[in-house]
């Protein structure tokens, strides 16, 4: 019972990273109504640049995050001006085909200039951990965590207390007719795209604390995020949490349970997608 219990706890603290960077996803899908195949690699900024402020000027990464929320806000933003909305009328294809470009150019770019090894973050709570019980708890993956959910707090309410939120749900819902109530469709595009980036980017940052930066590390993250929004319902953010609750408890089950289980673990959203996917077909042919 106890090694369950700790198997629920593992999964229940992973899920908190996979929600920050699915309702990134999520927003961008539901808002601006544009899958983004570059959502990982705005995480592996935020990862870059939380090593950079550990390695370059001595600063714990966690108080590095307002810092990087802005300045990847900055790049999200920059990116719709110069790209994304050029490509809000044309073809899905042509849209998939425009993130999935920038994705293979970013990972390059850090490739060419930061080289491919991994680079990783020393923080004095590394090896922390708290003890409940028979439960043991690291350091670093509750305040990634506890972080995650302030965040995740803070999203949830902005979207749905303040006026910018209302604007935001009101553009998903009907273009058009947030169009002929006076919102200004575009800035709040520019603006969901860039709290989108800045989001994923801010779970870069945690995971530079947990794992490691590195070029592609974005890439299993938003791969994840995919399944989590498929299971959750494209723009559903508040389907992402219980999604992603699922997906971090799937895991930690299987790496725990199953034979070999660590590498078989990462397979199990694709799992989850085709589950998703057989059960919603099945649904709407009866």
């Amino acid at each position: 019972m106890d090694l369950f219990l700790q198997t629920l706890v593992n999964g229940l603290l992973q899920s908190g990273i996979y929600a920050l960077v699915a309702a990134g996803l999520a927003l961008a899908v539901g808002v601006v109504g544009i899958v983004n195949f570059a959502h990982g690699e705005f995480l592996m900024i935020g990862a870059f640049m939380a090593w950079a402020a550990s390695a370059l000027l001595g600063l714990d990464p966690l108080l590095s995050l307002p810092f990087v929320a802005l300045a990847v806000f900055g790049v999200g933003a920059l990116t719709y001006r110069v790209s994304i909305r050029h490509v809000l009328l044309a073809p899905e294809l042509n849209q998939m085909l425009l993130t999935f470009g920038l994705s293979i150019l970013l990972q390059n770019l850090a490739l060419m200039f930061l080289g491919g090894n991994t680079r990783t973050v020393s923080v004095p709570y590394q090896a922390s951990s708290l003890s409940l019980g028979e439960l043991s708890i690291g350091g670093p993956k509750a305040i990634a965590f506890l972080f995650a959910a302030a965040i995740l707090g803070a999203l949830y309410f902005v979207l749905y207390r303040t006026t910018l939120g209302k604007q935001m749900r009101a553009v998903a819902q009907n273009r058009r007719g947030a169009q002929l109530i006076g919102i200004h469709v575009d800035r709040v595009y520019l603006q969901a795209f860039g709290v989108a980036s800045a989001l994923s980017a801010v779970a870069g940052v945690l995971v530079a604390v947990l794992l490691f930066a590195s070029p592609t590390v974005g890439l299993v993250f938003a791969l994840k995020a995919f399944a989590i929004i498929v299971m959750a319902g494209l723009g559903n953010l508040t389907g992402v949490l219980w999604a992603s609750v699922v997906l971090g408890l799937s895991e930690a089950l299987v790496q725990t349970y199953v034979p070999g289980g660590g590498g078989w673990s990462d397979a199990v959203f694709f799992l989850m997608i085709f589950a998703t996917l057989v059960w919603r077909s099945y649904r709407g042919a009866r």
